[in-house]
């Protein structure tokens, strides 16, 4: 068990490095192993299969990866994969859609060293995000992948479930395959797999599986995974903030039957494509000062507005402070007429500056562009409130100003749950407006959400897919290439060297 994820948006200032990624060496992150193999929620047989956790290392999104940092990290996965081996399958737990200076497809680079040291007959299985991305390189060399099948993403546990029981099932046989259909249909049956790319690119918060397009294709792939000769469908809807070849939708399709995988990934290519132009946001989308002025306007609390160019959890750098300019310069905010609350923003400079002062002493900032040499906002107001020590933003602190409530962090910080601003004293019900660095919201904040609108704020993943600046897409993609033909959307069948069944 080994792997190496993060979300990278190559257009934004930020770089991650070996500081950003947590280690984990055990199985802490899988309690589905925590069950006895002999009892009933056990699929695996005990004695004859054993997890060795080697090194799963996740970072936060943001920037690119460095170079320094990933090769510190795979040398010591694949160090531990040699010294601890041999194995006979690897299961991998990967984003996907991580891009690191100097390498392309780093993903498929590592199952080709992966490969090098356990060899060609044995079965790799991964787990991924959908925001990921699936090369033909790294079809080539992973038997068995999988993807979760919501966003946001509520079925994580599951879909790590989901690969190693499909691992555990190719070496045994002992368990049916976790879509609980006909599954292998021999006992010498070969993998095979079928994998096309849809010339695609549209944003995460398009492609929602709260709403359709998406929620009805999605909503396929328990049934496709039940046909006979099927044993795993997916779809990798993408990243669309990586100027990098491969980038696009993909779908690939995992069985012993090259005539039902490739019939099964053909049928989701079309259905993807077809859909090509009916993708849209999941709430209202709005230029900034108009998302808030609905928001001001709108009676029901709490309602939220993502602030989604920074966005750190699809690879913002997270020190944007365009918005808080926004907001200090609507009057009634300005005034404290109105009250707003805005998280978040990296710098440490203006967040010592605060805990110098303390609550309720004035404070002089500047904030922002801490990464990216952005010019900052001038923010002049008084501590509302310091929280040191936060385990993922370091110190943190809120400063008031007029009616507006800035959220500042020492790092890069996602705000996904109420409790995050109750801890700081703040309260959404109590707020006219929420704005969250955020996509579509994730599901604490949609569950307490009476409105919400989207802003379409500037950023490492602005919503403006046609004012980037891509120059290695591989092209024609739809939208930014509209007028282009039918695509060819025949799958590639790719056959298993891994060890038959």
């Amino acid at each position: 068990m080994c792997g190496i994820g993060t979300e990278s948006s190559t257009f934004s200032a930020h770089r991650t490095t070996v500081d950003d990624f947590t280690l984990w060496t055990d199985i802490s992150r899988y309690p589905f192993l925590e069950a006895d193999p002999s009892s009933a929620s056990g699929w695996w047989p005990g004695g004859q299969v054993e997890f060795v956790p080697l090194l799963v290392a996740r970072a936060l999104p943001g920037g690119p990866v460095t170079g320094e940092a990933y090769t510190a990290l795979e040398s010591r996965l694949l160090a531990a994969l040699t010294a601890e081996g041999p194995f006979d399958g690897v299961y991998l737990d990967l984003h996907g859609a991580m891009h690191v200076e100097g390498r392309d497809d780093a993903e498929a680079g590592l199952a080709a060293a992966i490969r090098a040291v356990i060899g060609p007959d044995r079965p790799i299985a991964a787990s991924m995000d959908l925001h990921g991305q699936v090369s033909r390189r790294f079809a080539e060399l992973v038997d068995l992948p999988t993807a979760y099948r919501t966003a946001p993403h509520v079925d994580l546990e599951e879909t790590r479930e989901r690969a190693c029981r499909l691992l555990v099932h190719t070496l045994t046989r002992h368990t049916d395959p976790p879509a609980g259909g006909p599954g292998l249909l021999a006992e010498e049956a070969e993998l095979v797999r079928a994998w096309v790319r849809v010339p695609l690119l549209l944003p995460g918060e398009r492609t929602s599986t709260r709403l359709d397009p998406a929620a009805a294709i999605y909503a396929r792939l328990p049934e496709v995974s039940r046909r006979p000769g099927v044993l795993d469908a997916s779809i990798w809807i993408g990243y669309a903030w990586a100027d990098a070849p491969r980038t696009g939708i993909n779908v690939l399709v995992s069985g012993t039957s090259p005539d039902a995988v490739s019939e099964a990934a053909a049928e989701l290519a079309q259905a993807l494509w077809r859909a090509r132009d009916d993708y849209a946001f999941a709430m209202p989308a709005l230029p900034p000062r108009a998302a808030i002025e609905t928001a001001l306007a709108a009676p029901a609390r709490p309602y939220f507005v993502s602030d989604s160019g920074d966005n750190p959890t699809a690879g913002g750098s997270g020190d944007a402070a365009w918005f808080l300019a926004d907001l200090l310069a609507t009057p009634s905010l300005a005034a404290g007429d109105k009250s707003a609350i805005w998280a978040s923003c990296a710098d440490p400079a203006a967040v010592a500056a605060c805990v110098a002062a303390g609550p309720g002493g004035a404070v002089e900032l500047r904030v922002g562009g801490v990464y990216s040499g952005d010019a900052p906002v001038p923010l002049r107001g008084v501590v509302h409130s310091v929280r040191p020590g936060d385990p993922v933003g370091g110190d943190l602190a809120v400063v008031r100003s007029g009616g507006v409530h800035a959220v500042l962090t020492t790092r890069r910080k996602p705000y996904h749950f109420i409790e995050d601003l109750t801890e700081l004293g703040l309260d959404p019900w109590r707020h006219d407006l929420t704005a969250v660095k955020i996509g579509y919201l994730e599901p604490d904040l949609h569950r307490a959400a009476a409105g919400s609108v989207l802003a379409l704020t500037p950023g490492g993943v602005s919503q403006d897919l046609a004012a980037l600046p891509y120059r290695r897409l591989t092209r024609p993609i739809h939208p930014l290439d509209s007028d282009m033909p039918a695509p060819d959307l025949t799958p590639v069948l790719l056959r298993s060297a891994a060890r038959r069944i």
